[in-house]
Protein backbone atom coordinates (compact mmCIF):
# COMPACT_ATOMS: atom_id res chain seq x y z
CA UNK A 1 0.00 0.00 0.00
CA UNK A 2 1.45 3.39 -0.99
CA UNK A 3 1.30 6.56 1.06
CA UNK A 4 -1.44 7.82 -1.25
CA UNK A 5 -3.84 5.25 0.24
CA UNK A 6 -3.65 6.79 3.73
CA UNK A 7 -6.48 9.21 4.56
CA UNK A 8 -4.72 10.78 7.56
CA UNK A 9 -3.38 14.24 6.77
CA UNK A 10 0.40 14.61 6.76
CA UNK A 11 1.49 16.54 9.87
CA UNK A 12 4.86 17.62 8.49
CA UNK A 13 6.22 20.66 10.27
CA UNK A 14 3.96 20.23 13.31
CA UNK A 15 4.96 19.05 16.77
CA UNK A 16 3.92 15.63 17.98
CA UNK A 17 0.98 15.99 20.36
CA UNK A 18 -0.03 13.95 23.39
CA UNK A 19 -2.52 11.77 21.49
CA UNK A 20 0.21 10.80 19.02
CA UNK A 21 2.57 10.02 21.87
CA UNK A 22 0.02 7.63 23.33
CA UNK A 23 -0.20 5.91 19.91
CA UNK A 24 3.59 5.64 19.72
CA UNK A 25 3.67 4.02 23.16
CA UNK A 26 0.99 1.49 22.15
CA UNK A 27 2.55 0.70 18.75
CA UNK A 28 5.99 0.14 20.29
CA UNK A 29 4.49 -2.40 22.67
CA UNK A 30 3.18 -4.46 19.73
CA UNK A 31 6.62 -4.42 18.12
CA UNK A 32 6.31 -1.90 15.27
CA UNK A 33 9.45 -0.18 13.97
CA UNK A 34 9.98 3.57 13.76
CA UNK A 35 9.23 3.84 10.03
CA UNK A 36 5.98 1.89 10.33
CA UNK A 37 4.88 3.96 13.35
CA UNK A 38 5.61 7.12 11.34
CA UNK A 39 3.35 5.89 8.54
CA UNK A 40 0.62 5.07 11.07
CA UNK A 41 0.82 8.66 12.31
CA UNK A 42 0.15 10.06 8.85
CA UNK A 43 3.55 10.23 7.22
CA UNK A 44 5.94 11.07 10.03
CA UNK A 45 9.55 10.23 9.22
CA UNK A 46 11.26 7.39 11.02
CA UNK A 47 13.91 9.84 12.21
CA UNK A 48 11.24 11.98 13.90
CA UNK A 49 9.83 8.94 15.66
CA UNK A 50 13.28 7.82 16.84
CA UNK A 51 13.98 11.28 18.31
CA UNK A 52 10.61 11.15 20.05
CA UNK A 53 11.33 7.69 21.46
CA UNK A 54 14.65 8.96 22.80
CA UNK A 55 12.87 11.88 24.47
CA UNK A 56 10.46 9.59 26.34
CA UNK A 57 12.86 6.85 27.40
CA UNK A 58 12.54 5.63 31.00
CA UNK A 59 14.25 2.88 32.95
CA UNK A 60 11.82 0.22 34.23
CA UNK A 61 12.63 -2.38 36.89
CA UNK A 62 11.90 -6.01 36.00
CA UNK A 63 10.71 -8.63 38.47
CA UNK A 64 14.21 -10.15 38.56
CA UNK A 65 15.65 -6.70 39.53
CA UNK A 66 17.13 -6.14 36.07
CA UNK A 67 16.12 -3.04 34.13
CA UNK A 68 14.79 -2.37 30.65
CA UNK A 69 14.20 0.76 28.59
CA UNK A 70 10.69 1.72 27.59
CA UNK A 71 8.99 4.71 26.00
CA UNK A 72 6.56 6.70 28.18
CA UNK A 73 4.12 9.10 26.55
CA UNK A 74 3.67 10.99 29.84
CA UNK A 75 7.40 11.51 30.35
CA UNK A 76 7.84 12.66 26.75
CA UNK A 77 4.95 15.13 27.12
CA UNK A 78 6.37 16.52 30.38
CA UNK A 79 9.76 17.09 28.74
CA UNK A 80 8.08 18.73 25.76
CA UNK A 81 6.05 21.06 28.00
CA UNK A 82 9.10 21.98 30.06
CA UNK A 83 11.19 22.69 26.96
CA UNK A 84 8.39 24.91 25.70
CA UNK A 85 8.97 27.27 28.64
CA UNK A 86 12.31 28.28 27.17
CA UNK A 87 11.30 29.06 23.58
CA UNK A 88 9.97 32.16 21.96
CA UNK A 89 11.17 35.73 22.29
CA UNK A 90 8.29 36.57 24.62
CA UNK A 91 9.39 34.18 27.37
CA UNK A 92 11.68 36.26 29.56
CA UNK A 93 12.88 33.27 31.60
CA UNK A 94 14.49 31.80 28.45
CA UNK A 95 16.78 28.93 29.54
CA UNK A 96 17.22 30.25 33.07
CA UNK A 97 16.31 27.03 34.87
CA UNK A 98 17.75 28.35 38.13
CA UNK A 99 15.22 31.19 38.01
CA UNK A 100 12.38 28.76 37.27
CA UNK A 101 13.36 26.63 40.27
CA UNK A 102 13.62 29.74 42.48
CA UNK A 103 10.13 30.99 41.58
CA UNK A 104 8.58 27.55 42.06
CA UNK A 105 10.22 27.11 45.46
CA UNK A 106 9.27 30.59 46.70
CA UNK A 107 5.60 30.21 45.75
CA UNK A 108 5.05 26.51 46.48
CA UNK A 109 7.28 25.97 49.52
CA UNK A 110 7.75 29.43 51.03
CA UNK A 111 4.04 30.36 50.62
CA UNK A 112 4.78 33.63 48.81
CA UNK A 113 2.63 35.39 46.24
CA UNK A 114 3.87 36.24 42.71
CA UNK A 115 4.03 39.90 43.81
CA UNK A 116 6.34 39.06 46.73
CA UNK A 117 8.55 36.96 44.44
CA UNK A 118 8.72 39.77 41.88
CA UNK A 119 9.86 42.17 44.62
CA UNK A 120 12.57 39.74 45.70
CA UNK A 121 13.79 39.47 42.11
CA UNK A 122 14.11 43.27 41.99
CA UNK A 123 16.22 43.25 45.13
CA UNK A 124 18.37 40.34 43.91
CA UNK A 125 18.53 41.09 40.18
CA UNK A 126 22.30 40.59 40.15
CA UNK A 127 21.77 36.92 41.04
CA UNK A 128 19.48 36.11 38.11
CA UNK A 129 20.28 38.95 35.64
CA UNK A 130 16.55 39.40 35.10
CA UNK A 131 13.44 40.83 36.76
CA UNK A 132 9.84 39.81 36.18
CA UNK A 133 6.64 41.76 36.76
CA UNK A 134 4.25 39.95 39.09
CA UNK A 135 1.62 39.98 36.31
CA UNK A 136 4.09 38.17 34.05
CA UNK A 137 4.57 35.48 36.70
CA UNK A 138 0.79 35.06 36.95
CA UNK A 139 0.58 34.77 33.14
CA UNK A 140 3.37 32.19 33.02
CA UNK A 141 1.62 30.10 35.69
CA UNK A 142 -1.68 30.29 33.77
CA UNK A 143 0.11 29.26 30.56
CA UNK A 144 1.69 26.24 32.27
CA UNK A 145 5.30 27.39 31.75
CA UNK A 146 6.37 26.11 35.20
CA UNK A 147 6.86 22.32 35.34
CA UNK A 148 5.52 21.83 38.89
CA UNK A 149 3.59 25.05 39.60
CA UNK A 150 -0.13 25.64 39.01
CA UNK A 151 -2.84 27.98 40.26
CA UNK A 152 -3.57 25.47 43.01
CA UNK A 153 -0.24 26.45 44.59
CA UNK A 154 -1.23 30.12 44.79
CA UNK A 155 -2.62 31.43 48.10
CA UNK A 156 -5.57 33.24 46.43
CA UNK A 157 -6.21 31.69 42.98
CA UNK A 158 -6.80 28.16 44.26
CA UNK A 159 -10.27 27.98 42.70
CA UNK A 160 -11.12 25.30 45.22
CA UNK A 161 -14.33 24.45 46.99
CA UNK A 162 -15.57 27.25 49.20
CA UNK A 163 -16.11 26.37 52.83
CA UNK A 164 -19.59 26.44 54.29
CA UNK A 165 -20.27 29.15 56.84
CA UNK A 166 -21.65 28.27 60.23
CA UNK A 167 -23.31 30.51 62.79
CA UNK A 168 -20.78 32.81 64.42
CA UNK A 169 -21.40 33.47 68.10
CA UNK A 170 -21.49 37.23 68.72
CA UNK A 171 -22.73 39.46 71.47
CA UNK A 172 -26.46 40.12 71.14
CA UNK A 173 -26.06 43.55 72.71
CA UNK A 174 -22.76 45.19 73.50
CA UNK A 175 -24.13 48.37 75.04
CA UNK A 176 -21.20 49.14 77.34
CA UNK A 177 -18.36 48.99 74.82
CA UNK A 178 -17.46 51.98 72.62
CA UNK A 179 -18.66 51.65 69.03
CA UNK A 180 -16.36 52.15 66.07
CA UNK A 181 -18.71 54.98 65.08
CA UNK A 182 -17.15 56.99 67.92
CA UNK A 183 -13.59 56.27 66.81
CA UNK A 184 -11.74 59.44 65.64
CA UNK A 185 -12.07 59.81 61.86
CA UNK A 186 -8.35 60.52 61.37
CA UNK A 187 -7.64 56.91 62.33
CA UNK A 188 -9.21 55.86 59.02
CA UNK A 189 -6.35 57.61 57.19
CA UNK A 190 -3.74 55.21 58.60
CA UNK A 191 -1.13 57.94 58.97
CA UNK A 192 -0.20 57.34 62.61
CA UNK A 193 1.45 54.33 64.20
CA UNK A 194 -0.25 52.66 67.13
CA UNK A 195 -3.77 51.85 65.94
CA UNK A 196 -4.41 48.11 65.99
CA UNK A 197 -7.05 45.58 65.00
CA UNK A 198 -7.57 42.41 67.06
CA UNK A 199 -9.10 39.04 66.24
CA UNK A 200 -8.80 35.35 67.06
CA UNK A 201 -7.91 32.47 64.74
CA UNK A 202 -9.62 29.26 65.80
CA UNK A 203 -8.38 25.73 65.35
CA UNK A 204 -9.88 22.29 64.87
CA UNK A 205 -13.49 21.87 65.95
CA UNK A 206 -13.64 20.44 69.44
CA UNK A 207 -10.29 21.90 70.52
CA UNK A 208 -9.89 25.00 72.68
CA UNK A 209 -6.55 26.61 71.80
CA UNK A 210 -6.70 29.69 69.54
CA UNK A 211 -4.42 32.45 68.31
CA UNK A 212 -4.83 36.08 69.33
CA UNK A 213 -3.88 38.22 66.32
CA UNK A 214 -3.01 41.93 66.56
CA UNK A 215 -2.49 43.87 63.31
CA UNK A 216 -1.17 47.45 63.19
CA UNK A 217 -3.22 49.50 60.73
CA UNK A 218 -0.55 51.81 59.27
CA UNK A 219 2.32 49.39 58.63
CA UNK A 220 0.47 46.04 58.90
CA UNK A 221 2.78 44.83 61.64
CA UNK A 222 1.74 41.57 63.26
CA UNK A 223 1.77 40.19 66.81
CA UNK A 224 0.52 36.62 67.31
CA UNK A 225 -0.07 35.04 70.72
CA UNK A 226 -1.26 31.55 71.53
CA UNK A 227 -4.16 31.30 74.01
CA UNK A 228 -5.40 28.19 75.79
CA UNK A 229 -9.04 29.07 75.10
CA UNK A 230 -11.26 31.62 73.38
CA UNK A 231 -12.40 33.43 76.52
CA UNK A 232 -12.41 36.97 77.87
CA UNK A 233 -9.96 36.00 80.59
CA UNK A 234 -7.48 34.57 78.08
CA UNK A 235 -7.61 37.72 75.92
CA UNK A 236 -6.90 39.97 78.91
CA UNK A 237 -4.18 37.58 80.12
CA UNK A 238 -2.46 37.65 76.70
CA UNK A 239 -2.46 41.46 76.62
CA UNK A 240 -1.22 41.59 80.23
CA UNK A 241 1.67 39.31 79.31
CA UNK A 242 2.51 41.57 76.38
CA UNK A 243 2.44 44.65 78.64
CA UNK A 244 4.77 43.06 81.18
CA UNK A 245 7.18 42.19 78.38
CA UNK A 246 7.11 45.68 76.81
CA UNK A 247 6.67 47.76 79.92
CA UNK A 248 3.67 49.95 80.75
CA UNK A 249 4.97 53.10 79.03
CA UNK A 250 5.97 51.31 75.81
CA UNK A 251 2.64 49.45 75.73
CA UNK A 252 0.64 52.70 75.92
CA UNK A 253 2.77 54.24 73.14
CA UNK A 254 2.40 51.17 70.96
CA UNK A 255 -1.28 50.32 71.52
CA UNK A 256 -3.04 53.67 71.38
CA UNK A 257 -6.32 52.06 70.29
CA UNK A 258 -7.54 48.53 69.53
CA UNK A 259 -10.47 47.75 67.24
CA UNK A 260 -12.12 44.33 67.54
CA UNK A 261 -15.38 42.57 66.74
CA UNK A 262 -18.23 41.78 69.13
CA UNK A 263 -17.11 38.22 69.79
CA UNK A 264 -17.81 37.13 73.34
CA UNK A 265 -14.07 36.81 74.06
CA UNK A 266 -13.58 40.56 73.45
CA UNK A 267 -16.33 41.96 75.70
CA UNK A 268 -14.23 42.64 78.81
CA UNK A 269 -13.25 46.10 77.57
CA UNK A 270 -12.38 47.21 81.09
CA UNK A 271 -9.84 44.40 81.47
CA UNK A 272 -8.42 45.11 78.01
CA UNK A 273 -8.12 48.86 78.65
CA UNK A 274 -6.76 48.67 82.22
CA UNK A 275 -3.03 48.29 82.83
CA UNK A 276 -2.06 45.20 84.82
CA UNK A 277 0.92 47.14 86.18
CA UNK A 278 -0.36 50.62 87.07
CA UNK A 279 -4.12 49.87 87.08
CA UNK A 280 -4.60 52.96 84.94
CA UNK A 281 -5.84 53.11 81.30
CA UNK A 282 -3.32 51.60 78.88
CA UNK A 283 -5.34 51.65 75.62
CA UNK A 284 -8.81 52.36 74.18
CA UNK A 285 -11.06 49.65 72.69
CA UNK A 286 -13.54 50.20 69.85
CA UNK A 287 -16.02 47.60 68.65
CA UNK A 288 -16.83 47.13 64.97
CA UNK A 289 -20.42 46.69 63.85
CA UNK A 290 -21.71 43.08 63.86
CA UNK A 291 -21.03 41.16 60.62
CA UNK A 292 -18.82 43.99 59.29
CA UNK A 293 -15.44 42.30 58.84
CA UNK A 294 -14.44 45.01 56.33
CA UNK A 295 -14.11 47.41 59.26
CA UNK A 296 -11.12 45.31 60.36
CA UNK A 297 -9.81 44.61 56.86
CA UNK A 298 -6.12 44.53 57.80
CA UNK A 299 -6.84 41.94 60.47
CA UNK A 300 -8.80 39.75 58.07
CA UNK A 301 -6.01 39.87 55.46
CA UNK A 302 -3.43 39.00 58.12
CA UNK A 303 -5.51 35.98 59.11
CA UNK A 304 -5.37 34.77 55.49
CA UNK A 305 -1.57 34.92 55.64
CA UNK A 306 -1.60 32.87 58.84
CA UNK A 307 -3.85 30.29 57.18
CA UNK A 308 -1.11 29.60 54.61
CA UNK A 309 0.76 27.90 57.45
CA UNK A 310 -2.13 26.87 59.73
CA UNK A 311 -5.01 25.59 57.57
CA UNK A 312 -8.52 25.34 58.92
CA UNK A 313 -8.97 22.18 60.94
CA UNK A 314 -5.51 22.35 62.52
CA UNK A 315 -5.22 21.71 66.27
CA UNK A 316 -3.56 24.94 67.40
CA UNK A 317 -2.81 23.42 70.78
CA UNK A 318 -0.20 21.18 69.12
CA UNK A 319 1.61 24.05 67.40
CA UNK A 320 4.93 24.91 69.01
CA UNK A 321 5.68 28.51 70.07
CA UNK A 322 8.69 28.49 67.71
CA UNK A 323 6.44 27.96 64.71
CA UNK A 324 4.08 30.75 65.80
CA UNK A 325 7.05 33.09 66.12
CA UNK A 326 8.29 31.98 62.69
CA UNK A 327 4.90 32.83 61.14
CA UNK A 328 4.91 36.22 62.87
CA UNK A 329 8.39 37.02 61.57
CA UNK A 330 7.46 35.77 58.08
CA UNK A 331 4.47 38.13 57.91
CA UNK A 332 6.45 41.11 59.26
CA UNK A 333 9.16 40.55 56.62
CA UNK A 334 6.77 39.82 53.75
CA UNK A 335 6.83 42.36 50.84
CA UNK A 336 3.40 43.99 50.66
CA UNK A 337 1.93 45.55 47.55
CA UNK A 338 -0.09 47.99 49.64
CA UNK A 339 3.20 49.23 51.15
CA UNK A 340 4.86 49.71 47.76
CA UNK A 341 6.82 46.47 47.99
CA UNK A 342 8.11 47.11 51.51
CA UNK A 343 7.64 44.73 54.39
CA UNK A 344 6.22 45.94 57.70
CA UNK A 345 9.65 45.80 59.34
CA UNK A 346 11.30 47.76 56.52
CA UNK A 347 8.60 50.41 56.64
CA UNK A 348 8.97 50.83 60.40
CA UNK A 349 12.75 51.04 60.01
CA UNK A 350 12.43 53.76 57.37
CA UNK A 351 10.09 55.72 59.63
CA UNK A 352 12.41 55.01 62.59
CA UNK A 353 9.59 53.47 64.62
CA UNK A 354 10.79 51.26 67.47
CA UNK A 355 8.59 48.17 67.40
Amino acid sequence: MSHLNYNTKNRKGKHINYEERLKIEALLKVGLKSEEIGRQLGGRSGRTIRREIKRGEVRVLNSDLTTRTEYSADVAQQKHDYNATAKGAGLKMANNYELVDFIEKEIRDEKKSPYAVAEELKQNKDDFKITLCFKTIYNYIDAGYFPTLTNKDLPVKKQGKKRSYHHIRTSIKNSKGTSISERPKEIDERKEYGHWEMDTVVGKQGTKAVLLVLTERMGRGEIISKMSAKTQGCVVKALDKLERKMGSKKFRETFKIITCDNGCENLDFEGIERSCITKTPRTKVYYAHPYSAWERGSNENANKLIRRFIPKGTDIGKILPQKIKMIENWINNYPRRILGGLSSNKMYNLLKIDT
